[in-house]
């Protein structure tokens, strides 16, 4: 009896200690965190996202600049595969740019605001300010928020854990969850710079395009390479019934017919390199992230270009949602 009053009375303690130390509640760091994105006039913020999609873990350097409110600049680099994509958002619109290929695809989109994006500083804060059943606890150096998402595909990557530093608020990392508690995307922050300042001039396009060039040069011999037809892993029930080639003036053309329940037909071709950057290409449809690479996606339809390949997937059976899911798992799916 005595060891269990013993054992309670520390408990107590420990909760009397915790109060006297002024540990922040779940109201206070949320209120915290939402007036310090309204100060904020800007940042420049660095990470690294491991996504754990198809067979390999695939890692990408990502580098975010915004200028509030509306002006963006996210690059994302594979060092490995020597890719760079990035996606800018300034009063023209929003554009993605491949600068190996020359390419820019310009949107009329509410990109961000219209989804989760795991990278921006902005957007986690009010993904913890909409989820007012978010969970929260408090470690030694971290406040950590458990909050659903805001994907368009939503059921596929339902939740998210945001740590936070206690320091200054800052974004630590983040686990993009699957109902199963499995992170397939993870961010982690290494450097946050929150009195950044901007010339209008830096959300250019035409030089922003320059500059990733001379990182990743245009890739003159793309459309000379073979490239491995990738199949996707989740086919929402649908079987590979046909899959035929179609020579072109650029190569080959692969077209994949799924059956099913709800079938589909996957379009996979070596995407032209452009000889000199004309006007951008406008895409029909909303910027959706794949997490390997940005999307354009229609009622009935999505495409995207990845590692000098452009794929389009259409179906009049799956709904938008599902069209993500299966783009998404097209990415090192090689064979059948």
């Amino acid at each position: 009896m005595k060891k269990k009053l013993v054992v309670l009375l520390m408990a107590m303690l420990t909760v009397f200690v915790l109060a006297a130390c002024g540990e922040k509640t779940k109201e206070d760091v949320t209120e915290e965190l939402k007036a310090k994105v309204e100060e904020m006039k800007g940042y420049k913020a660095e990470a690294k996202m491991t996504l754990q999609v198809g067979e390999e873990p695939q890692t990408y350097d990502v580098e975010v600049w915004h200028n509030d409110p509306n002006y963006y600049r996210v690059e994302l680099k594979n060092a490995a595969k020597d890719q760079s994509q990035m996606i800018l958002r300034n009063d023209e619109g929003v554009f993605v740019l491949t600068p190996a290929l020359n390419k820019s695809f310009r949107f009329q989109s509410d990109w961000p605001k219209n989804s989760s994006q795991a990278y921006l500083y902005e957007s986690l804060v009010k993904d913890v300010l909409e989820d007012k059943d978010a969970k929260f606890e408090t470690t030694k150096d971290h406040y950590v928020f458990e909050t659903k998402t805001r994907y368009q595909n939503n059921q596929m990557l339902p939740t998210q854990e945001i740590m936070f530093n206690k320091k200054d608020l800052t974004p630590a990392s983040v686990k993009v969850m699957d109902a199963d508690k499995n992170a397939l995307v993870a961010v982690d922050f290494s450097k946050m710079d929150t009195k950044a300042s901007f010339d209008k001039k830096d959300f250019d396009m035409k030089k922003n395009m320059t500059g990733a060039q001379l990182e990743v040069p245009v890739n003159a011999n793309v459309e000379e390479e073979e490239f491995s037809v990738l199949y996707p892993e989740q086919a929402a029930g649908a079987e590979l019934v046909e899959e035929k080639e179609v020579s072109t003036e650029n190569g080959k053309r692969v077209v994949l017919t799924y059956e099913g329940e709800k079938s589909f037909t996957l379009i996979q071709e070596k995407a032209e390199v452009v000889p000199t950057m004309t006007v951008s290409t406008t895409l029909e449809g909303e910027l959706v992230n794949l997490g390997y690479t940005m999307a354009a996606l229609t009622d009935n339809s999505i495409t995207w270009t990845h590692d000098g390949v452009d794929y389009m997937l259409a179906s009049n059976e799956l709904t938008p949602d599902e069209l993500v899911t299966v783009a998404q798992s097209v990415q090192g799916s090689i064979g059948k």
